[in-house]
């Protein structure tokens, strides 16, 4: 069986964490080997980069938090992403360019296509096999993250309209790529947004 590159998007709070952890036991339950990272995260450098982008003491420019990203995620493909590919392991990761799309391109006003043209750079134009983007309310989004007891990071801390435009462009996003992108209902139990996610899937396993 190929190596697969599964993406997870969606909205602070949506879930994608828990669907990340629940859909690598599936897979591993169905003899396929997959590795879980996170983003921005996953190797060291793209960590030193998550603590600056997440520090609600830092004032970072719209651009400069774009190029953040994108050199995170450039270390991580070159560094991880792309070796646990090649070496033939499934991939799920948590974030990807999708989520620059839509929080600096639409929640920040960078655009769409400006964000899109230096994450093809910064990513070798490594596009994932099949994207699950976990659609729920940013209210409820919002109150998830308040459940978890934590302090809001830097982009937690924006204004709902913040979080509804970035909605609004996963579901643009979601519209103009079916085949990749595939809406689930995240305001549903983790267990049937785990079977939903696996059905997605299941195109994958032959």
């Amino acid at each position: 069986m190929p190596a697969r590159l599964i993406t997870i998007e969606g909205i602070d709070g949506a879930g994608k964490t828990t669907l990340a952890a629940a859909l690598r036991e599936a897979l591993r339950e169905r003899g396929i080997e997959a590795v879980a990272m996170r983003e921005p995260g996953g190797v060291a450098l793209a960590e030193r980069i998550r603590s600056l982008v997440k520090d609600p003491g830092l004032e970072i420019d719209d651009r400069a938090e774009a190029l953040l990203y994108a050199a995170s995620r450039a270390q991580l493909v070159a560094e991880r992403l792309a070796p646990e590919l090649a070496a033939g392991r499934w991939v799920l990761l948590d974030r990807y360019v999708d989520s620059s799309l839509a929080y600096q391109g639409a929640g920040r006003g960078l655009g769409i296509d400006a964000v899109r043209s230096i994450n093809e750079f910064a990513t070798s134009g490594l596009r994932a096999d099949r994207t699950l983007l976990l659609a729920i309310e940013p209210s409820a989004g919002r109150a998830r993250r308040g459940d978890r007891g934590e302090q809001a990071d830097r982009l937690e801390r924006e204004a709902d309209e913040f979080f509804a435009a970035i909605a609004g462009a996963y579901a643009q996003l979601a519209a103009a790529d079916p085949a990749r992108i595939r809406t689930l209902d995240a305001a549903r139990p983790p267990d049937e947004v785990l079977a939903d996610a696996l059905g997605e899937l299941s195109d994958l396993f032959e």
